[in-house]
């Protein structure tokens, strides 16, 4: 039994913006057979005249599908029937051909397909083609260095598969540009120049755009392509006029923008807040919107660098999602704090518009994360343990060509090379695991459960009442308002596995585990299904109003269309084809509503139902 011990001082805590598990990564380890109860409809069947080496993916609605490789590229529609395909050095007159950088735009009726050809003497060469017509829209050789020179390919790209040096703005449907000693401001479907300012230099790390005034808000980091480039380069936050690029203000702050080691996702947020922005790096720094002037901080240094850090971080793997979102909440916000060299964690809460601390928790030491925090009226609950995202590089024999655009480290008898192959994944770190509910007024601790032995999932709240949570081998609910524990269910009884994570799914909480899934009635516990095993399962997906489940291990990606209602599987995909979505692993693409599964595996191209 968990019980709860009622506290009357401050516990130090960390609090977390209450997360949406869209995707999770479940640490999978099961042996068990798949539940065959049915099976995926396969709609149709087509080839690319090329093959999809490079790109392979859908829109979100699955109107066109690519498949490109390093000089071609194939465009199909919903039936499978091919739109147009052919060699880029023919459809692009200044002959941009081996194009090691492409990426896509998706729109409504087609969208762009971007294509780099690094000089190694000279400009790059830039293209871009219509996605639904394969016309050439325009083409470049103005831009210099915006690929960089040298180095692994997995420097290239951003959460959005774009170059460091180019951001697309959706809004705009625009391109910003960096160069040495400017940004540029494209359209995106003719390349023509809106604007360049020479009062902001370097790539885009993050930007909000104000659709009232028609202004940018946006920081600064220094890309790879132009590092060796830069002279005097200083961290900016600048207030942007979209229409004719005036920099109304900029703002200059301490602190690197860091990017993430696969996605490449710089680790920095913004928000418009009332007359306010709001960025968080390295803790939180607000601004005046009007004037840039700096209103209040509170930072903290990280403590996952470096060799100090509690779970040090390497060069070919790291650790992320350790602390909680910023919660804003009211007229107030609500930041984890890192504790410095001790390495404990703490919760503040701040007036939004003074930033006065209203109060701070006590210390809390030996928690490596605080991953979520959620408001129940007048109290906040926090998650002092749980899942950490890791993402690494390993160096693996493969057979095929560069997937990817991963650089080949090494050639092997019989074509193998080696390569740096991504992986992203949950992790459980040893530490003190708990529930932990904080009095919102005065930051006292309400209550807490006792330390959870192996782990703790992401917490489901019904309502403000109560609060369901498992620990790896058992499943629990606890009353909000008193920290009575309302149930205990043995999970491991139900055999698959232990708890990685959980679903808010209708009346019940779905709780996915190493080897299959099982479900609680949030009512009593009362256990309403376990599946049966589901082998090797290391990553969830709710997409719409479909879930799936993902095994990629030894080389191969299988997706597994989940029925939440009774934990049936209603199909599996095994794909073992290059490109893909990132999200999904090689070979995979799901539409936005997850109705449609397409699979790539060389020129063939499958696109499946999910839903009978």
């Amino acid at each position: 039994m968990k019980k709860t011990i009622l506290v009357m001082t401050m516990l130090g805590l960390a609090f977390t913006l209450p997360a949406t598990a869209q995707f999770g990564k479940l640490l999978g380890k099961g042996k068990g057979a798949g539940k065959k109860s049915g099976s995926f409809a396969t709609v149709w069947e087509s080839e690319f005249d090329n093959k999809a080496s490079r790109l392979a993916l859908c829109d979100g609605d699955g109107n066109y599908i690519i498949g490109t490789d390093d000089n071609s590229a194939t465009v199909v529609d919903a039936s499978g029937k091919a739109i147009w395909s052919g060699d880029y050095k023919k459809l692009t007159t200044n002959k941009t051909n081996n194009s090691e950088y492409q990426y896509t735009i998706w729109k409504d009726k087609g969208g762009y397909l971007f294509l780099f050809d690094k000089r190694s003497l000279g400009t790059d060469r830039v293209a871009v083609l219509d996605l639904a017509t394969g016309k050439e829209l325009w083409n470049s050789e103005l831009y210099q260095d915006l690929i960089p020179k040298g180095g692994a390919k997995s420097e290239e790209g951003t959460d959005e598969g774009e170059l460091e040096t180019v951001k697309y703005i959706n809004e705009l449907d625009s391109f910003l540009i960096s160069q040495r000693n400017s940004v540029i401001l494209v359209k995106a479907n003719t390349g023509e120049k809106i604007w360049e300012t020479n009062r902001f230099k370097g790539g885009v790390g993050k930007y909000v755009y104000d659709a009232k005034r028609n202004e940018i808000i946006m920081v600064n980091f220094k890309p790879t392509a132009l590092g060796a480039l830069f002279s005097g380069f200083k961290n900016q936050l600048v207030r942007i006029n979209a229409s004719n690029g005036d920099v109304l203000w900029d703002a200059t702050f301490t602190g690197s923008i860091e990017k993430e080691l696969v996605t490449r996702r710089a680790i920095i947020d913004l928000w418009i807040k009332g007359d306010k922005i709001f960025m968080y790096l390295d803790g939180m720094n607000v601004y005046d919107y009007n004037t840039g002037q700096k209103l209040w901080s509170v930072n903290y240094e990280n403590d996952m660098g470096g060799k100090g850090g509690l779970f040090s971080n390497s060069a070919h793997k790291k650790y992320y999602r350790t602390i909680a979102d910023p919660l804003f909440v009211d007229n107030a916000v609500y930041i984890v704090m890192l504790g410095g060299s001790n390495r404990t964690k703490y919760v503040e809460k701040h007036d939004m518009a003074s930033g006065k601390l209203l109060w701070a928790s006590e210390k809390i030491t030996g928690a490596f994360c605080m991953p979520n925090i959620y408001k129940a009226g007048d109290k906040i609950l926090i998650q002092v343990g749980g899942k950490v995202q890791v993402q690494e590089y390993r160096l693996e024999n493969s057979s095929g060509g560069m997937a990817g655009g991963m650089a080949a480290l090494g050639g092997f008898g019989g074509g193998n090379v080696k390569q740096w192959v991504p992986y992203i994944y949950w992790d459980y770190k040893a530490q003190k695991n708990s529930v932990l509910c904080i009095d919102d007024k005065t930051g006292t601790t309400a209550w807490r459960s006792e330390k959870f032995d192996k782990r703790i999932t992401d917490l489901i709240l019904d309502g403000e009442k109560t609060v369901f949570v498992g620990d790896g081998d058992e499943f629990y609910s606890y009353d909000i308002a008193t920290g009575n524990q309302l149930y205990d269910v043995k999970h491991n009884d139900a055999k698959v596995g232990k708890a990685t994570d959980v679903i808010d799914f209708d009346d019940k909480v779905v709780v996915l585990s190493e080897k299959g899934l099982a479900a609680y009635n949030k009512k009593d516990g009362t256990r309403a299904y376990a599946s049966e095993k589901i082998k090797g399962v290391d990553y969830f997906y709710h997409i719409g109003d479909n879930y799936f489940l993902r095994d990629q291990r030894n080389s191969k990606n299988i997706i597994y269309g989940i029925d939440m209602a009774n934990g049936e599987t209603k199909g599996s995909v095994e794909s073992k084809g290059k490109g893909g979505s990132p999200k999904y692993g090689n070979g995979i693409d799901i539409t936005s509503d997850g109705e449609y599964i397409f699979a790539f595996k060389g020129k063939k191209v499958e696109k499946i139902k999910v839903n009978n």
